[in-house]
């Protein structure tokens, strides 16, 4: 597979290749964003729970926001990925 970023071209042999060379890393844990991410003062983050962490409070992963909304307790909040929110 051919894929283009800028002004530069690239061919992998598998989507996992191309994961792991061109994939933007989080800010904050440096895992690989796959699919959607937050972006909050110039970085990328894999989700809004590590962009608070580094500082960013403005952000909440859409996962949080809907369990919050069904009336679940803190304890039980967890995001997409796994990361905790206690």
């Amino acid at each position: 597979m051919e894929i283009t970023v800028g002004d530069e071209t690239h061919v992998f042999d598998s989507f996992e290749c191309a994961i792991h060379a061109i994939a933007p890393r989080c800010a904050h844990c440096g895992c690989a964003i796959i699919g959607h991410g937050h972006e909050a003062g110039g970085s990328m983050f894999c989700c809004a729970h590590r962009a608070r962490e580094s500082g960013h409070a403005e952000l909440a992963d859409a996962a949080r926001a809907q369990l919050v909304a069904g009336g679940l307790c803190r304890e039980q909040l967890v995001d997409d990925i796994g990361h905790s929110y206690l």
